[in-house]
């Protein structure tokens, strides 16, 4: 039994939000716990209870089952909420016993058949100090080692399957990251090995607004009875579409603690670039060069300037350094180029870094100065270079790559041999590849197999962008180098073509003249494989849009 110890002030919006506590609405807390508690003998603990939303719906179902007061558990950090939980359960007709304490500081007993909750989410950036401390160190008593990236929900997932009894079962509401985040491999690992039964309800539109996050429904059976190899999947649109689930879908990860994004895609959608790859058609994108991170100015607004303002200024060649404007919205055609510089700049876009030479011009200086009186130098990234004003310069990129994405990742090559800030990537293509990566990589990357990988490999954030950060371009799928070199003169008589289609916005009639050269012509794939590929891409796409509509 648990015992209070625990006080803290009268709820407020802002208390629950810094503990990571959006409340859960009855049709999630019904299924879930329908589906969990299944006979009279099943004991109940909800590890992060809040305002007991799922205990409350224990009690219900308990006494469905014939159990005239039901006793059930829970945990809450928050006195107040403790207090309205007890009340809300015995309103119900059942027994509350309530722990006031960090949950990590609850040591695990197996003493549960069923756990059922809605952990906290704390991002990594706000969940540090001793409770991160008591986070990591309550997985590490699983034999799971979760980095410092890991968001609350992670260790909690892992605290809260050590209550169970063998066989017992866990039914937990979960941010979608985790299906495609990095830390959560172990996670994912853990689930598929310790559980006899994974079985996940995807969303087609948001469920926690306020929250600003996707999430998924988590229902692991058989605690110790694992491994399992595959996992079984459903959808539904909302949390009122629960009562008819569509599905379901049965997914086999080749690698458990991978991204699980794989499984929104249908195995026969996703043969074709296993097939491709297979014979070496297809690669990753590391197989062509290095992706990284651009340069971090430490104030944008400052340190990048428009031709107009370098002219007001009186600044000097000397002082500059030729910039891929802030953004990525100019990098959607196939080349950056010194003429689309031009451009840019007679638009007002901050086509120069300011970075000086070691020996100041006067308007330099001047500037340097007012920068100072502005307090620029302060800024953190600023605080700690010597000196504050010269951002460290990374080299030209061959290719730029756009990292926050409405439609999908786009490959520009750097002819203008701009240089380029972190609103964007930079690949480096190896020096055995470069030159024809720079002319044909961009257009080659147009295919339909390309684009459904990267709605596969990169992750979905808020307003329905794609991200993709630089590990998940490194595998994100794209022509082998021998096949764009077989395809290079077919591909260099579309591009003219191609290169209009984009400036007219028209992706996807770009990508049908790309997969005819690679994949048709070639007979690499049949139309029918193509058209697969197609709708899945495009399912992919209105999911990821979807849940950014409903999540504004």
């Amino acid at each position: 039994m648990f015992e209070s110890a625990v006080t803290a002030p009268v709820d407020t919006t802002e208390l629950r939000k810094a503990r990571g506590a959006f409340f859960t609405p009855e049709p999630i807390t019904r299924f879930i716990t329908d589906w969990a508690i299944r006979d009279l003998d099943d004991t109940v603990l909800e590890p992060s209870a809040g305002d007991a939303a799922f205990l409350v719906e224990a009690v219900r179902r308990l006494r469905n089952l014939g159990i005239p007061t039901p006793g059930v558990d829970g945990v809450e950090i928050h006195e107040h909420s403790a207090q309205v939980a007890r009340r809300r359960i015995e309103e119900a007709g059942g027994t509350a016993n309530i722990t006031v304490s960090d949950f990590f500081l609850v040591e695990p007993e197996a003493h549960y058949s069923v756990v059922v909750g809605n952990p906290p989410y704390i991002r990594y950036q706000d969940f540090s100090g001793e409770s991160r401390t008591r986070s990591r160190a309550a997985a590490l008593k699983a034999g799971v080692s979760l980095t410092a990236l890991a968001s609350s929900w992670a260790a909690f997932t892992i605290h809260s399957a050590l209550f169970l009894k063998n066989g017992g079962r866990m039914g937990l509401v979960l941010p979608a990251e985790l299906l495609s985040v990095n830390y959560a491999a172990a996670v994912r690992q853990f689930l598929f090995d310790r559980f006899r039964s994974v079985q996940l309800v995807l969303f087609t539109e948001q469920v926690f607004p306020e929250a600003e996050a996707d999430v998924v429904l988590l229902l692991a059976d058989g605690y110790n009875e694992g491994p399992t190899d595959q996992a079984t999947i459903y959808q539904a649109q909302d949390a009122d579409a629960l009562t008819s689930l569509d599905g379901p879908l049965t997914w086999k990860p080749a690698d458990p603690s991978g991204k699980w994004t794989g499984l929104l895609v249908a195995p026969d959608a996703v043969e074709p670039l296993r097939t491709l790859r297979a014979a070496g058609h297809f690669t990753s994108l590391d197989t062509w060069g290095d992706t990284t991170l651009g340069m971090v100015t430490g104030n944008n607004r400052y340190f990048a300037l428009s031709p107009a303002r370098v002219k007001e200024l009186g600044l000097t060649r000397k002082d500059l350094v030729r910039l891929s404007p802030p953004g990525s919205s100019h990098l959607r055609g196939l080349e950056l180029s010194s003429d689309t510089m031009t451009r840019l700049g007679q638009q007002g876009k901050a086509t120069w870094l300011f970075r000086p030479s070691e020996k100041h011009s006067e308007a330099a200086r001047a500037y340097i100065d007012a920068g100072h009186v502005a307090g620029v130098d302060e800024a953190y990234k600023c605080r700690v270079r010597k000196p504050w004003y010269r951002v460290p310069l990374l080299p030209a990129a061959d290719l730029l790559l756009t990292c926050m994405n409405a439609d999908t990742p786009r490959l520009t090559t750097n002819t203008a041999g701009a240089h380029h800030l972190n609103s964007v990537h930079g690949v480096y293509l190896d020096e055995k590849h470069r030159e024809l990566g720079r002319e044909l990589l961009p257009l080659a990357s147009l295919n339909s197999v390309t684009l459904l990988n990267a709605e596969m490999v990169g992750r979905s954030y808020g307003g329905g962008i794609l991200k993709l950060e630089p590990r998940e371009a490194d595998v994100w799928a794209m022509p082998s180098l021998d096949l764009v070199r077989t395809h290079a003169d077919q591909l260099r008589v579309i591009k003219p073509d191609v290169a209009k289609l984009l400036r007219q916005g028209e992706l996807m009639k770009t990508v049908s003249l790309v997969d005819e050269v690679l994949l048709i012509n070639s007979q690499l794939v049949t139309e029918s494989e193509l058209e697969q590929v197609r709708d899945a891409h495009a399912a992919l796409t209105e999911r990821r849009v979807a849940r950014g509509r409903s999540g504004r």
